[in-house]
């Protein structure tokens, strides 16, 4: 019995001797392990080398230069350009009107803007029908009492209904931008004649690049953007340039002449002949009866 107790109280000593040794007692809630933060990972080069950080890119900032100064590009402080009110486009019959900001040549009853050329100071020598310019034969070309340089120029013609005669003989006249530089007006409606001198040619010098005329006697237009020459030391420094749409459709593509267009012979032109910076629009008389109506020009700068 001694033995057996005493092994008890041995046993009893140890298990003292553990609860001592514990920080928390039996029943302690066991306290959470702190996390280590994970370092930010950095990018890294194929070398396995960490790369910088990349900068933000600044922002592109462009400018132009205009005539209203320099602004960057979509500027809202930048002036807007005018309003202009645009006219409406004539049908067979009935006849279209001007932009608001257009010099109105000929509404289709009113030739006080026009005179003639052998006499201008002679009552106005062409006939004035409803709605219309027709030519006189031998009455000799008509020209605008305004002169203009740069423009573009809104006409609309009509070559005789009843077909006679051919080639260069049939439906001829002629639009002389500042007396000198003719856009022909011919009836080539199934009507061969000389390239150069078809119906939208630049007279002489180039072809136009399309055949577009409409019927005899129907309604034609010319839509012309016109820029003048320049002359220095009495030879011409800068061509004139002509584009051309003839019932719509583009016919002259931003031309450079070469010369002038005025008649010296079958198979020769004037070449180019210093005159001032504006000049009449003039309308060619060639012995048919062509007729011309809705006469605009708005003026453009050089």
């Amino acid at each position: 019995m001694k033995m057996v107790r005493t092994a008890i109280l041995s046993l009893g000593f140890i298990v003292l001797l553990s609860s001592m040794t514990s920080c928390a007692g039996p029943n302690a809630a066991k306290k959470p392990e702190a996390k280590v933060p994970e370092a930010a990972s950095t990018p890294s080069t194929s070398s396995g080398q960490a790369s910088a950080p990349q900068a933000k890119k600044p922002e592109i900032i462009q400018w132009v230069e205009t005539e209203t100064g320099k602004w960057m590009v979509h500027d809202t402080n930048r002036p807007l350009p005018p309003v202009v009110t645009p006219g409406e486009a004539s049908c067979y019959d009935k006849v279209g009107t001007a932009p608001s900001d257009a010099i109105v040549l000929f509404d289709g009853n009113d030739a006080s803007k026009w005179e003639g050329v052998k006499n201008p100071k002679a009552a106005f020598p062409w006939t004035v029908g409803e709605g219309y310019l027709e030519t006189v034969k031998d009455a000799g070309f008509i020209r605008s009492k305004q002169k203009f340089g740069s423009c573009q120029l809104h006409i609309e013609f009509a070559t005789p209904e009843k077909v006679m005669g051919s080639s260069q003989g049939r439906g001829n006249s002629g639009i002389f931008l500042m007396e000198t530089y003719e856009v022909q007006v011919l009836d080539s409606y199934n009507n061969r004649t000389y390239a150069d001198g078809q119906c939208g040619a630049l007279y002489g010098r180039n072809v136009p690049l399309v055949n577009v005329c409409r019927k005899p006697g129907e309604w034609q237009t010319y839509d012309v953007l016109f820029h003048r020459p320049t002359f220095k030391d009495g030879k011409v420094d800068r061509k004139v340039r002509f584009t051309i749409f003839q019932n719509g459709v583009l016919i002259q593509d931003n031309v450079e002449l070469q010369g002038g267009t005025n008649w010296i012979g079958q198979h020769a032109l004037t070449d180019y002949v210093p005159h001032g910076d504006k000049g009449s629009l003039s309308l060619q008389d060639h012995g048919n009866p062509v007729k011309f109506r809705n006469i605009w020009v708005r003026e453009l700068k050089d």
